[in-house]
């Protein structure tokens, strides 16, 4: 093991960090096998990519049947049935308005990237409202609309123009609903009118940024400032969507509808794929060969999202979250950490924060991650202070490991204080 490990060190840069010091061997649905032997239980899910679990079957027999066919064809160049199949599919299950068009990418920094493309190509605007704590991506573009400067944009030098940021309500950093939208005006304002801005994206679940659930006020809030000024409406559902809130996409909680939504993580179960889809008017605005990608909807990445939607609906993922999440919400306020400042989300977009913004406590936060690692369960921090805890473990895990695993969270709760 150390020598894996000295070899990595050795033979991969410092900025990819990486978090365990222990090898994947293998994976099935929510266990993943060590090179040493170990099994531990996984609450990360690659960052959320696993709502259907490692290797689910009917995911790994898609692209199984996919690779007897063709791997790589360039869509642009020669397109395929599959991809047109699955946009049909997208465009009826998103909630948007209207007429509905989807086109599919890699990553999720490439969806959002396309989804301001897009925008300004369909508003001949250029300004881009996003918010403090968001994460839409590593790219430079996707740099400058995340709201979180390190690790993220130390190091990197001046950002790409155009980009705002307001405040996105959170109760544990003292920011209302009234201090958000009061931030969008300010910046219409004091840094760009609101006839220059071509969108305002928002996660409708902040993901990197705590798990903050968007207020439904505040969402009203920006669909009126967005619909008053001709402005694009993003919803960044990358980490929110496919059933993870409990919807199939988290904007299905709100009584309004976004222009476009990004979508990508668990999309594909585990396989490399990402898509935009939004109004017809808006989504057909770039010109023809204005976007693309020589991997963009890759018809391996196109299989595996196809069985996904099915075992989405054939499993009822969407209600299976919803019950692992209000189990998971009722175990912990039944444990009555006192650590613990809050406990929030949708469905299963649980997470829980220690202290606040003023006093974050980020070392209780990392005394129980690494009592859980050390306990075989694999945990994800996140938030501005490094000071929440997020569950994302995969929607198809077994009551019993379910079970286990959260016997093992309080053990590492309890442990961390002392």
């Amino acid at each position: 093991m150390s020598d894996w490990l000295a070899r990595m060190h050795d033979a991969i840069p410092n900025g990819a960090s990486v978090m365990c010091d222990w090898f994947a061997e293998s994976a099935e649905n929510a266990i993943i096998k060590t090179t040493d032997g170990r099994e531990f239980i996984d609450f990360a899910g690659g960052i959320g990519v696993l709502n259907t679990g490692h290797r689910h079957p009917k995911v790994t027999a898609a692209v199984a049947a996919q690779l007897e066919k063709f791997t790589h064809t360039a869509f642009q160049v020669v397109p395929y049935q599959s991809y047109i199949e699955l946009a049909e599919r997208i465009n009826k299950l998103v909630p948007v308005a209207g007429k509905v068009k989807s086109q599919f990418f890699s990553s999720g920094a490439e969806a959002v990237e396309n989804a301001v493309k897009i925008a300004r190509a369909y508003t001949k605007r250029n300004g881009i409202i996003a918010f403090g704590g968001a994460f839409h991506g590593r790219t430079m573009m996707t740099l400058a609309l995340t709201g979180k400067v390190l690790p993220y944009q130390a190091d990197f030098g001046a950002m790409p123009a155009g980009v705002y940021h307001g405040l996105f309500p959170a109760e544990t950093q003292h920011i209302s609903v009234a201090d958000a939208v009061k931030s969008i005006k300010r910046i219409f304002k004091s840094d760009i009118a609101p006839q220059d801005v071509a969108a305002i994206i928002l996660e409708p679940v902040q993901g990197e940024g705590g798990f903050n659930v968007c207020p439904p006020e505040f969402m009203r809030a920006v669909r009126e400032i967005c619909d008053e000024y001709g402005i694009v409406m993003i919803a960044d559902e990358v980490q929110a969507g496919f059933s993870r809130t409990g919807k199939l996409f988290a904007m299905e909680h709100y009584d309004v509808q976004p222009d476009i939504i990004t979508m990508a993580k668990s999309l594909a179960g585990g396989f490399v794929l990402s898509g935009v889809s939004g109004r017809a008017e808006i989504m057909d605005a770039p010109r023809k060969g204005g976007l693309g990608g020589t991997y963009a909807g890759n018809p391996l990445g196109i299989a595996a999202a196809h069985a996904v939607l099915d075992v989405i609906e054939e499993e009822k993922l969407c209600e299976r979250s919803q019950a692992l999440g209000d189990k998971l919400k009722a175990c912990l306020k039944e444990w009555n950490i006192a650590e613990i400042t809050e406990i929030r989300g949708l469905g299963s977009m649980i997470a829980i924060e220690f202290g606040d913004d003023e006093h974050p406590n980020a070392a209780f936060a990392a005394k129980v991650q690494q009592a859980a690692m050390a306990d075989n369960l694999l945990l994800l921090t996140c938030g501005a202070h490094g000071n929440v805890i997020r569950f994302l473990y995969p929607l198809t895990i077994e009551d019993e490991t379910f079970d286990k695993a959260l016997a093992k969270l309080k053990a590492a709760l309890e442990k961390a204080r002392g």
